[in-house]
């Protein structure tokens, strides 16, 4: 059986078949100590973007970390989560060792890297993992990633 999905609507110049095109920007983090949370971020070596204060109840600190299309956010008034309370946000690194030695070589404490390939999998992309938390217990994984699975990259 055969389906055909014809229309006479025309598709707008910003959207595709697969929707408009969105890019994820920014995520915000929660954190008590502002300052602290900056510090740390700087120690890692990522890019301050910006540092804003709005009155004595709003202040937007932004960083991305290197080569990344997405920052994070944190301050305050930006949001009601809990301190500590994101997990498993996902760096993608081409060398977990590299990268796990950068962080310790910061001061940062990083878990030993842990394989989780199943039976047969073959290379390492998508099951080399290590982790680490910021101050206020916010979750990162590092995931050592050099070849895409199929269907992973968007087509022009």
């Amino acid at each position: 059986m055969t389906s055909t999905n014809a229309t006479s609507e025309q598709t707008k110049p910003t959207q595709v078949a697969r929707g408009v095109d969105m890019r994820l920007e920014v995520v915000t983090l929660p954190v008590s100590d502002v300052d602290r949370a900056k510090r740390f971020y700087t120690g890692l070596g990522w890019r301050l973007d910006a540092d804003i204060v709005m009155g004595d109840n709003f202040r937007v600190v932004q960083f991305t970390p290197p080569h990344s299309q997405c920052s994070i956010h944190f301050g305050k008034g930006l949001t009601t989560a809990e301190p500590g309370s994101v997990q498993r946000l996902i760096l993608q690194v081409g060398d977990i060792e590299a990268a796990r030695h950068d962080l310790l070589d910061r001061g940062v404490e990083v878990s030993d890297v842990a394989d989780t390939r199943p039976a047969g999998a073959e290379g390492r992309s998508y099951f080399i993992y290590a982790s680490f938390r910021d101050p206020d217990g916010n979750a990162w994984l590092l995931q050592e990633i050099t070849t895409r699975l199929p269907g992973r990259e968007w087509e022009d």
